[in-house]
This record gives structure tokens, sequence and C-alpha cells, in this order.
């Protein structure tokens, strides 16, 4: 991998992993068209997974600080009922990570249409969130939805299901409150990315031969791209989803979805 090529993808791994289009949907499809290869390097994975969590560490430093802040005070206050539910949304994605991880990998190699397809459910879903509102008067995150959430993010693990998009649109279905549910999507997810991450740190650390063919500059390009796109598109999405609705991002998908099915067709 070129330092080029990976800056190139850490780009597209800081903007889609906090857009709600799909990170590991665009690097498939970004791979297989632009012929780049070693796209699935375990030591570049970890690298630019890690500056997107970073990234969102960042973001919301404040919010961790004042969450971490009242976890000390020892009582169930709304930051306690915040971590009990962020707990909640991770027990789908763990089930899946746990029982299911060799399954969900066989997805990532190289099943382009498939990939284009889940990004047009991922459409889907997103123009759903502009039509589809449950009665929610408190606009509130609450042990029920926030598990439903979390299924969202379980779905998500397939290639092409963006994972921001589809818990946040499944929140703002759910009738919660748009801010809120951006600001829970981006915290649920530190927490599973982080435990993924050092789990692949363990894999490297075992196999070392699997990133012996990728430079120490294309690394530092990779994680300084993906961490400063990373930080933009976190407060782009915020604002979008503050501001407007995620139509607009569904008609994108539709477009990108398209563009590879006919493609890789011809």
């Amino acid at each position: 991998m070129s330092t080029w090529e990976a800056l190139l993808l850490g780009i597209i791994q800081g903007l889609t992993e906090f857009l709600p289009v799909s990170s590991s949907g665009h690097l498939q499809i970004g791979t297989a068209l632009l012929g780049i290869q070693s796209s699935e390097n375990l030591l570049f994975t970890v690298i630019v997974h890690g500056a997107t969590v970073l990234s969102t560490i960042i973001v919301f430093r404040k919010d961790i600080a004042h969450i971490i802040k009242g976890l000390f005070e020892f009582k169930f206050n709304e930051e306690t009922k915040l971590v009990l539910y962020i707990i909640i949304s991770m027990i789908p994605v763990g089930i899946i990570g746990v029982f299911f991880e060799s399954e969900v990998e066989k997805f990532f190699e190289g099943r382009t249409i498939f990939v284009a397809s889940m990004l047009m459910i991922t459409g889907f879903i997103l123009l759903a969130s502009n039509y589809l509102k449950a009665k929610n008067k408190t606009g509130e995150i609450t042990t029920t939805n926030s598990f439903i959430i979390g299924l969202a993010q379980a779905f998500a693990v397939l290639p092409g299901i963006s994972r921001s998009g589809s818990t946040i649109a499944t929140a703002l279905i759910l009738g919660v409150d748009k801010e809120k549910a951006t600001r829970f999507s981006f915290l649920m997810v530190i927490p599973p990315i982080l435990g993924a991450t050092l789990l692949k740190v363990k894999d490297v650390v075992e196999q070392p031969a699997l990133h012996t063919d990728i430079s120490t500059a294309a690394l530092l390009s990779g994680f300084f791209a993906a961490f400063v796109f990373g930080i933009i598109a976190c407060k782009w999405m915020i604002n979008i989803v503050k501001k407007g609705s995620l139509v607009y991002f569904a008609y994108y998908c539709f477009i990108i979805a398209t563009i590879t099915i006919i493609t890789q067709l011809l």
C-alpha cells in the first residue's frame, strides 16, 4: 500500500465512519473500483479505526468527562442511566462479535454487489427516518429503545449498512430527540470499536507477517487523514441532524449503489 493509497483510504474512513453512508461499504467499493490492494491489511485497519475512535473522543470530550464525573457520584443519576443504556445497546453487537465473527467476516471478501445492495438498504432506512416517527413525549433514550438502537448497530456489522445512519435513523423513528439521538449514537459506538480495535491489536502482535508490506509513512498518512476528517465529519453530522434530515444521504446511497452495481455487472 502506497502513501497516497493510505491517505485516500484514511480520508474515506474518516468521512464515512460518521456520515450515514457506511465506511466499510465505501472502503470495499473504493478498493474494488480503484484497484487498491492490501485494503484489508490488519495493521492499517487497526490504525484507521483507532483514529476515528480518537476523533469521537475529541469531539465528545466534554460529554465523556461529564459522564465520568457523574459516575463517581455513586448514585443513579442521568450519567449512570446513560452508561446503563450504552451497555444495553452493546448487547446485540456483542453477541454478534462473540458468536458470529467468522460468518460476518465472509461478507468482507470482495462481495461488491452485495455491499452495494446493503447501501441501498441504508438509503431506505434513512428515508424512513424522515417519514416514520413514533410518539415519544419526552424524546428521551429509554431501556427499551436503547436495546432497539443496539439491534440497529448489530445489523450494521454488514458492509454497506451505515452504523451511524442506522442507529440515528432508528432513534429518530422511535421518537428520540434529534440532538440526543446523535449524541447517543456516537457515544454508544466508542466501547465496541475500542474493544474490536484491541482484539485486532492482539492479532497484529500474534501475526506480524500480515503487515510487513506497509510503510510507516503510509500508516501515519492513513491515521492523520482518518483522524482529521473524522473530526470534521463528526461535527458536520451533528449539525446536519440538528438542522435538517438524512434524506439527501439516502439519495447519495442510492446513486453510489446503482453506479457500483452497473460498473460491476459491466
